[in-house]
C-alpha cells in the first residue's frame, strides 16, 4: 500500500467532519431535553472522535515519520471538538436571541496550541474573548464548552478576558504576553479578534522589541540552567532543555514581535534566515516534534524527559536499526544530538540579526555570545580578521575562500585574544566547512596552530566547543567527527563522547592553572613535573575517539593516534606515548578500583606495563581528568585516595626501590608511627597491639584511621564487647567510615553487607582485616546520604545498629534484604550488560582473584558474599565498583586452609554458583514487565 502523502501544513484529516456533525446531531435529538443527558451524549461523540483521531495520527505518523504532521492533525482534531462543542452550546444548550453588544464571545487558541501544533498528551490552552466583562449567557457558553472538554480528560489550560484586561495583562506579564502573541481565532466573533490583534500589535508590541528580546532570552537562559546547560545531556528535555523545540519556539517568537512575520516560511522573506537555514529550521522542528509526538504515545503522558528507558522504544518507533558497532538507540540520539546542535546554530544566526537590528540589549548579549563595544578594529596577529563589538571577526567575506586555514586561525586567535567570536563569523565558518579537505588537514601551519589550541592554558574547553558547534573540529579530524554526538547507552556517562573529551581538556587547563590544587592535589603536584604536556594534552583528546565501533575502544583509539601523530608534528617517540596511553587510558582506574593495592603482586604487574615514571605520571593525571569529565559527582574524594595510593606504590618500584624490600621497612615505619601516635599507651600494650595486626593492614591503612582503630578496639576490650561499632564521616572523599569488629567468620563479611543494604546504604568500598587473635576488623565506606554531618552521623548510626541486630542474629537479614530491596528501577532495565566471573591465580601471590561483574542493583554485593561464603571461601578484601548501571566486584579469597582455588572443577564450582546469583533476575525477561517500583539505595 502506497502511504499517504500530504503537506505538514495541511495533512490529511484524522476524522470525518460530516459525520462528526450527524453523529452530535443524533445523539443530541436522542438525549432528549434533559441537560445533562445531553452534555453525556455529546461528551460520548466527541470521546470516541477524539481516540479513533489520536489513534489515526499515531498510525500516520507511524508510516509518514513526520512529526509536525501529527502534531497538526492533532491540533486539527481539538479544533473540531472545540468547535463541535460550541455550536452545541450556542445551539441548543444556550441559544440566545438579538445577542446584546456586550454578548460576543470569540474562542481563541493561545500558546503552542494557538501555533496549531499540539503532542498527545499536551495542555489545550484557550482563551474565551468578550468585549467587556462576562454576561450570564456567556458564561453558561464558556461553562458549557470548559465542562465537556474535562470530561473528555483533557488538560485545559483557559482564561476568560475582556479586551482591556488582555492588553493590561500582556504588558504585565512575558508568559501571557507570549501566549497572547500566537493567537489564533477559532471561531465566534471575527471582528472582536481582529481588535484584538490591532490592539495588541499597536499597545504590547510597538516599542517594546528590545525589551522582549532582553526577557525571552533571560527566560531561556534560566529554562536551560534548570534543564541541564549542555546539550548533551544523555536524557535531554526535548522540550525544555538546550537544543529542544522550546529553543525554536523561543527564536520564532522573538522573530515573529521584532520582523512581525506570520508564518516560519517568513523568516526568509524577513532576511532573518537563508532559504537553507529556514529549511534547517523545519528540519530540526519536524524531527523534534516527531520525537515529542512517540514520547507522549508510548508513555500515555505528557513525557518530556527522554530517559533511558524511553530511548530504546523511541528508536524502534522511528526505525532505527544497529549498524557499524553503534546500537539502534545510540544511532537514534547521535541523530537527535545533531539537530540539537544545529537549533544551537539558529540560535547564533537569531541573535546576529538582532544585533544587527539593535534590537537586542547589551546585557543579554553579554550573556549569551559575550561583551562587545563597538570598535571594529584591526589586529596584529592577521589581517584577515578584525575586532567587532570587542568579538573576534572576519575583515573580509572571502578570508576563508583565499586561505582555508584560516579556519583554524580564527579559533587560535580567539583563544590567544580571549575573545568571543562574532555570530556573524561563526556563521560564516558554517557556510564554509567544505574548504577544510585533505590539503588542510595536513597542513604543517593549520596542525601547529591547532596543538596550540589544544594545549592552551587560556581557556581550550571553550575554543575546541566553539570549533565543535561550528563543525570545524570534526571536518579538521574526521575521526573525532565520528563521535560529534555520539552518545553512550549506559547510565555512567553523562555527556555525549565529543563532548566529554573537550570537557576532560578543560579539566587539564584548570589543573595546570591551579583552580583545583585543592580537589585534586597529586595530579596538581606532579603535573608540572610531566616533559610533555603537549603529549598529554593529545591523547586526553582522542582517548575515546574510537567509540562506536565493532572493536575495543582502547585499541583502536591507540591505531589512530599512530596515524594522528605524526599529522600534528609529533615525533615517532611521541606519537608511541601517545598511542601507548590511550591503549591503556582505563587500566589506573580499573587497579586502583578492582584491586588489593597492598598486594605486592597488584603493584609489580601495574609497574611492568607502565615501565617509566613519566608514563605513570601522565596516565595518573589522564585518569583524573577522564573520570571528572564523565559527569557531575562521578569523581569523588575515594576514587582520589585509590589513584594515589596506587601512583606513590607504583612511585616506589619505578625509581628503583625492591617492592619486598621497601614494604618490610614501611611496615616497621607504619608500627613506629603509631607508637609515636599513642603516647599515653605504655609500651607493653602497643607491643601487644601490634602483634595482632599483620602486615597488610599496616600497608593499607593509613596513620589517622589506625589511630582510631587502636582506640575504637581498646575500648571494646575495656567494656568487654566482642561486638562493637563504630562510624565517622569522610567529606573530602565523599564517604562515611562503618568500622565493625566481631569475631571472624567466612559469613561474617555477607551478613555485614546485607545489613547495609537492608538499611539503605550503598558501599562504595570495604577494608577487611583480620587479627592475629581470631577477630575481625571490617571498615565499610558507604556513599554519603546528606551533606550535614549531623544529619549523616544520625543516619550512618541507624546502620551501624542494623549491623549489630544483625550479627547477632536479631534480624533474619535475607528477608531484611527481600523487603528493602524491589526490583531495579525504569532507568537501570533500560540496559543490559552481560554477566561475567572471571577466576585467576595470577594477580595475587598469597589469593585467588575473582572478579564478579554484571548488572547492578540492590543488595548484589550480599547475595554475592552469601554466595561464596556457602562455597566456604575466605574473603580477606573485597573491592565494590559501580559504573552506572554496571557492578564490578572483585574479591580476593582463599579456601578454609588459606590456600589458593586451583582445582579446576572447584573453579567451575564457583563460576557457576556466582553466574547463578546475577542471572537470578534476567534483565531481558523484566524489560516485559511495567512494574513502576523505585530503586532502594544500598547494594
Amino acid at each position: 500500500m502506497v502511504a499517504p502523502r500530504s503537506s505538514p501544513a495541511h495533512p490529511s484529516p484524522v476524522f470525518d467532519s460530516a459525520q462528526l456533525a450527524l453523529s452530535l446531531e443524533q445523539a443530541v435529538r436522542e438525549a432528549g431535553s434533559d441537560p445533562a443527558a445531553r452534555r453525556s451524549a455529546v461528551v460520548a461523540v466527541l470521546r470516541d472522535t477524539l481516540n479513533e483521531g489520536r489513534e489515526k495520527a499515531r498510525v500516520l505518523l507511524d508510516v509518514e515519520r513526520n512529526g509536525l504532521a501529527c502534531a497538526r492533525r492533532l491540533s486539527d482534531l481539538m479544533d473540531a471538538l472545540v468547535g463541535a462543542l460550541h455550536d452545541i452550546a450556542v445551539r441548543v444548550l444556550h441559544p440566545a436571541v438579538n445577542l446584546s453588544s456586550s454578548e460576543r464571545l470569540a474562542v481563541v487558541a493561545v500558546g503552542g496550541y494557538g501555533r496549531g501544533t499540539l503532542a498527545p498528551g499536551s495542555d489545550v490552552d484557550l482563551l474565551f474573548l468578550l468585549p467587556y466583562k462576562t454576561t450570564p449567557w456567556s458564561e453558561s457558553v464558556i461553562e458549557s464548552i470548559l465542562y465537556a472538554l474535562w470530561d473528555l480528560k483533557l488538560k485545559v489550560g483557559h482564561s476568560t478576558r475582556s479586551l482591556d484586561e488582555c492588553i493590561r495583562e500582556a504588558k504585565g506579564d512575558l508568559t501571557i504576553r507570549t501566549a497572547l502573541l500566537e493567537a489564533r481565532l477559532l471561531l465566534g466573533d471575527a471582528a472582536l479578534f481582529e481588535e484584538f490583534e490591532q490592539r495588541y500589535d499597536r499597545e504590547v508590541v510597538q516599542g517594546t522589541a528590545a525589551q522582549f528580546v532582553a526577557e525571552k532570552l533571560g527566560e531561556r537562559e534560566r529554562r536551560v540552567n534548570r534543564a541541564g546547560q549542555s546539550r548533551y545531556l544523555v536524557e535531554p528535555n526535548v522540550k525544555d532543555g538546550k537544543g529542544g523545540l522550546r529553543d525554536l519556539n523561543t527564536l520564532f517568537w522573538i522573530a515573529k514581535y521584532v520582523y512581525r512575520v506570520k508564518r516560519s516560511a517568513d523568516l526568509v522573506q524577513a532576511g532573518l534566515f537563508s532559504q537553507e537555514e529556514a529549511d534547517l529550521f523545519r528540519r530540526c522542528d519536524e524531527y523534534l516534534w516527531r520525537v515529542r509526538c512517540q514520547m507522549h504515545y508510548v508513555t500515555g503522558r505528557a513525557e518530556e524527559r527522554l530517559a533511558f528507558d524511553l530511548q530504546r522504544q523511541i528508536a524502534e518507533r522511528l526505525g532505527y536499526s544497529s549498524h557499524g558497532g553503534m546500537s539502534a538507540v545510540e544511532r537514534f540520539m547521535k541523530r537527535y544530538f545533531l539537530v540539537a546542535k544545529d537549533v544551537g546554530d539558529l540560535t547564533a544566526i537569531v541573535c546576529a540579526a538582532l544585533e544587527a537590528r539593535h534590537a537586542k540589549p547589551r546585557a543579554m548579549l553579554d550573556r549569551l555570545v559575550g561583551r562587545f563595544r563597538r570598535s571594529g578594529r584591526a589586529i596584529s596577529e592577521s589581517k584577515d580578521f578584525v575586532i567587532d563589538n570587542d568579538r573576534l571577526s572576519v575583515a573580509r567575506d572571502d578570508v576563508f575562500a583565499r586561505d582555508p586555514v584560516n579556519l583554524i586561525r580564527l579559533f587560535w586567535i580567539a583563544d590567544k585574544l580571549n575573545r568571543a567570536i562574532h555570530p556573524d563569523a561563526t556563521r560564516l565558518v558554517t557556510r564554509s566547512l567544505k574548504l577544510i579537505g585533505p590539503e588542510v588537514r595536513t597542513s604543517p601551519e593549520a596542525n601547529r596552530l591547532f596543538l596550540e589550541i589544544l594545549t592552551s592554558t587560556n581557556a581550550p574547553e571553550v575554543v575546541l566547543r566553539r570549533m565543535n558547534e561550528a563543525g570545524v573540529l570534526g571536518r579538521f579530524t574526521p575521526e573525532f567527527g565520528r563521535v560529534v554526538a555520539m552518545m553512550q547507552f549506559n547510565m555512567y556517562h553523562h555527556y555525549t563522547v565529543d563532548e566529554h573529551l573537550i570537557r576532560s581538556i578543560g579539566i587539564l587547563a584548570d589543573i595546570e592553572n591551579g583552580r583545583l590544587k585543592d580537589e585534586l592535589p597529586v595530579a596538581n603536584e606532579i603535573l608540572p613535573a610531566i616533559r610533555n604536556r603537549t603529549v598529554l594534552a593529545v591523547a586526553l583528546f582522542i582517548h575515546d575517539i574510537a567509540k562506536g565501533r565493532p572493536e575495543d575502544h582502547s585499541i583502536a583509539g591507540a591505531r589512530i593516534a599512530r596515524k594522528l601523530g605524526p599529522r600534528l608534528g609529533l615525533t615517532p617517540a611521541e606519537t608511541d606515548t601517545v598511542s601507548w596511553l590511550v591503549e591503556h587510558h582505563l587500566l589506573m582506574s580499573t587497579i586502583a578500583q578492582s584491586r588489593d593495592l597492598s598486594d605486592p603482586k597488584t603493584i609489580e604487574t601495574f609497574a611492568a606495563t607502565v615501565q617509566t615514571l613519566e608514563r605513570l605520571r601522565m596516565l595518573l593525571v589522564l585518569t583524573v581528568c577522564d573520570i571528572k569529565a564523565v559527569g557531575p559527582g562521578v569523581w569523588n574524594g575515594w576514587k582520589g585516595q585509590l589513584l594515589r595510593t596506587l601512583y606513590w606504590e607504583t612511585e616506589i618500584v619505578l625509581a628503583g626501590g625492591h617492592s619486598q624490600i621497601e614494604r618490610a621497612q614501611r611496615v616497621r615505619y607504619a608500627q613506629d608511627e603509631l607508637r609515636k601516635a599513642l603516647p599515653t599507651w605504655p609500651d607493653a600494650e602497643v607491643d601487644a597491639y601490634v602483634a595482632r595486626h599483620y602486615p597488610a593492614y599496616w600497608l593499607k591503612v593509613d596513620l589517622p584511621r589506625k589511630v582510631k582503630h587502636a582506640l575504637f578496639l581498646r575500648g571494646a576490650e575495656k567494656e568487654l564487647r566482642s561486638l562493637a561499632t563504630e562510624v565517622a564521616t569522610d567529606s573530602f572523599r565523599g564517604v562515611t567510615e562503618l568500622t565493625v569488629t566481631a569475631q571472624d567468620h567466612p559469613r561474617l563479611l555477607a551478613i555485614v553487607t546485607g545489613a547495609c543494604a537492608a538499611a539503605g546504604a550503598n558501599i562504595v568500598d570495604a577494608q577487611i582485616f583480620t587479627t592475629t587473635d581470631g577477630m575481625a576488623l571490617d571498615t565499610i565506606f558507604v556513599s554519603r546520604a546528606f551533606d550535614l554531618d549531623d544529619d549523616e552521623l544520625r543516619r550512618a548510626n541507624r546502620v551501624a545498629q542494623h549491623i549489630e541486630r544483625a550479627l547477632k542474629g536479631e534480624i533474619r537479614i535475607a528477608e531484611a534484604v527481600a523487603a528493602r530491596s524491589p526490583d531495579r528501577s525504569s532507568a537501570s532495565k533500560a540496559f543490559t550488560v552481560a554477566p561475567d566471573v572471571m577466576i585467576d591465580n595470577a594477580l595475587s601471590m598469597r589469593h585467588t582473584v575473582i572478579e564478579v561483574s554484571g548488572l547492578d542493583r540492590p543488595g548484589l554485593l550480599y547475595e554475592l558474599t552469601t554466595a561464596l561464603g556457602k562455597l566456604n571461601l575466605n574473603i580477606a578484601s573485597a573491592h565494590i565498583a559501580t559504573f552506572g548501571e554496571k557492578a564490578v566486584d572483585v574479591f580476593y579469597v582463599t579456601d578454609l586452609t588459606g590456600s589458593k582455588i586451583a582445582n579446576a572443577a572447584r573453579q567451575a564450582s564457583v563460576r557457576r554458583h556466582l553466574m547463578d546469583v546475577l542471572q537470578a533476575r534476567d534483565p531481558a525477561r523484566e524489560r516485559d514487565r511495567e512494574p513502576k517500583l523505585a530503586r532502594a539505595g544500598g547494594r
